[in-house]
């Protein structure tokens, strides 16, 4: 395989830990993430920045403050900058993130749960 081919299944084999992102590609100023997600996150906003889940497998519900967005294998979700959400998936899900080269995973959160970039070998 070219080295500048990438597989998804290939690459969330290597991620042994939930909610740790690693980053895939970028494409200009975006990272293309791809992450394992189980367990409820934290509370959190990204104030200047789009965050894009696109769910491979499993069940992802993205928790906003005035209603639940439930994401299943090939739906995907934009949440604009500035809104507060809260990823949860009840079992393990395969996700890909797309956002902003440089946002941090708990965004203006912080906290144990903040993740460095971590990139595939």
């Amino acid at each position: 395989m070219s080295e500048d081919i990438r597989n998804l299944k290939a690459a969330l084999a290597s991620i042994a830990e939930p909610w740790q992102p690693h980053r895939l590609a970028s494409v200009d100023e975006t990272d293309v993430k791809v992450v394992k997600l189980q367990g409820e996150f934290v509370w959190h906003t990204h104030p200047d920045a789009d965050e894009l889940f696109l769910v491979l497998s499993g069940q992802l519900t993205i928790q906003l403050r005035d209603r639940d967005v439930v994401l299943g294998p090939d739906d995907m979700f934009v949440v604009p900058k500035g809104v507060e959400h809260c990823p949860r998936a009840d079992a393990e899900v395969h996700a890909v993130l797309i956002e902003r080269r440089g946002t941090v995973n708990t965004g203006d959160a912080g906290g144990e749960r903040t993740s460095p970039l971590r990139e595939l070998d």
